[in-house]
């Protein structure tokens, strides 16, 4: 199937290539703005499927708003008319044509020429109303205020909010090409259908401010927001993909004294936290127990022995534990518990604890394994 992406340099086209290069039996064709018309038409005419998805959203004055969106898209149209194929085209609309402006106005009469296409050839359209689209690789002051904000945070510049409780309609870019790129597979299907991408995350500006801030404040805190699904993922990956390239590291602060080092690494909302530590040839750490607190060890350089013994008994539980075997032991509440370098060389741990440090109320009780 040979497919036309235009708008290929934008942020949608660039992740629309992304996601069409991984799909089989594709062959993908491309038109940006630095191409001519005559390219278009020809290019339009040897297309199986468009992807419609260059547009003039912030122009100097509005007439570009109907050269870019309106204009164009009839281009497209009138090359599709001429082709023996008849292609079917996917067109990116805005919720915006529902608005008496000038950006709305010109997406919906490419709308119109949209479908008179479809009547006039018997083929498929697809028209995507979108509100808001968020992802790597959009553009500041262009795209969306995620999009601004995300790299006004990640450059240390000020954000202006007028009402944080101004609720926006978004979608993530992943998503957005994941909806695109099925329709690829609907032989068959005709007339003009209108879709709508999920999910639609609803947010505040306050809430998506108070996100894009723990993001940042996460390097020195240590606490990572809860990231793994949903909106925070999705917002969290497109922070990351504004930081600058001499920015993509941090340097943890930790304690260092004649046993070894100790650094904190992440602390979690909810899941407590890792460290990591090092421990000097045979010294031993430790001699605590947890009431409530447990904690997992990883040794992943060098050779150690870890013992236990429940705080009422005499009995003392060894484990010998090296980096030749990825061994996980429980530090279990109740028992007092030890940690020796018994190598011949540093010994490094990896260490989780069920909650975050707290010097307040550490839950650790010192006493001899």
């Amino acid at each position: 199937m040979k497919v036309l992406v235009t708008g290929s340099q934008g942020f949608m086209g660039k992740n629309l290539l992304d996601r069409l290069g991984r799909v089989d039996d594709v062959e993908i064709e491309t038109f940006s703005k630095d191409d001519s018309d005559d390219s278009l038409a020809e290019k339009v005419a040897a297309a199986d499927f468009v992807f419609h998805l260059a547009g003039v959203n912030r122009p100097e004055n509005e007439q570009e708003f109907f050269q870019g969106n309106r204009d164009l898209t009839q281009k497209v149209v009138d090359a599709a008319i001429q082709s023996v194929k008849k292609p079917s085209i996917l067109m990116t609309s805005s919720t915006q044509v529902e608005q008496d402006n000038a950006y709305g106005k010109s997406k919906l009469e490419g709308e119109v020429a949209l479908e008179s296409y479809v009547t006039e050839c018997d083929s498929t359209a697809y028209i995507y109303r979108l509100p808001n689209v968020f992802g790597k690789w959009s553009r500041p002051n262009y795209n969306t205020v995620v999009a601004t904000w995300c790299h006004n945070v990640t450059h240390d510049l000020p954000i202006q909010i007028n009402n944080k409780d101004v609720e926006l309609n978004l979608v993530y870019i992943d998503d957005v090409v994941e909806h695109f790129v099925r329709h690829l597979d609907e032989n068959g299907k005709k007339g003009v259908v209108s879709s709508e991408v999920s999910p639609i995350y609803r947010k505040t500006l306050g809430e998506i401010y108070e996100l894009l801030t723990s993001f940042k404040e996460s390097r020195e805190n240590l606490i990572v927001p809860q990231v793994g699904r949903g909106f925070e993922r999705a917002l969290y990956a497109t922070y990351l993909s504004f930081l600058s390239t001499d920015n993509f590291s941090y340097v943890l602060n930790g304690h260092e004294d004649e046993r070894g080092t100790f650094y904190e690494f992440i602390k979690t909302i909810d899941s407590g936290q890792v460290s990591i530590s090092t421990t000097a040839l045979g010294i031993t750490r430790g001699n605590h127990y947890h009431n409530t607190k447990n904690e997992k060890f990883l040794v992943i350089k060098g050779e150690a022995s870890i013992k236990h013994r429940q705080i009422h008994g005499d009995k003392v539980i060894e484990y010998k534990v090296s980096d030749q075997k990825m061994e996980v032991v429980e530090m279990i509440p109740g028992y007092t518990h030890d940690i020796t370098n018994t190598g011949d060389s540093e010994m490094v741990l990896l260490l989780w604890a069920n909650e975050v440090f707290d010097r307040e109320h550490p839950d650790t009780n010192f006493l001899k394994v």
